[in-house]
């Protein structure tokens, strides 16, 4: 069966399509939507997206247990390979 895709503003033309199926014979079918992927591939590799809401508060017991602190952490771990 042949397809035809129309795309409407108004709820009233939904209403009248609704009513021109039973008399023309044709079928009113809804999109399916797609499922969202697991991953999300950055640069070709797969990488899973984080939630959002997770709880931070365990980080600063590691943080402070270590003796860490911002100036440390930046001089350190985030410097350029030259």
């Amino acid at each position: 069966m042949p397809e035809v895709t129309i795309k409407y503003s108004s709820s009233r033309t939904l209403k009248v399509l609704r009513a021109l199926s039973k008399y023309l014979d044709f079928i009113i079918s809804k999109p399916e939507k797609k499922k969202k992927e697991a991953f999300i591939y950055i640069n070709g590799v797969p990488t899973i997206p984080g939630n959002r809401s997770i709880d931070i508060s365990d980080m600063g017991e590691i943080i402070s247990r270590n003796k860490m602190d911002a100036k440390k952490l930046r001089k350190e771990a985030w410097q350029r390979k030259r």
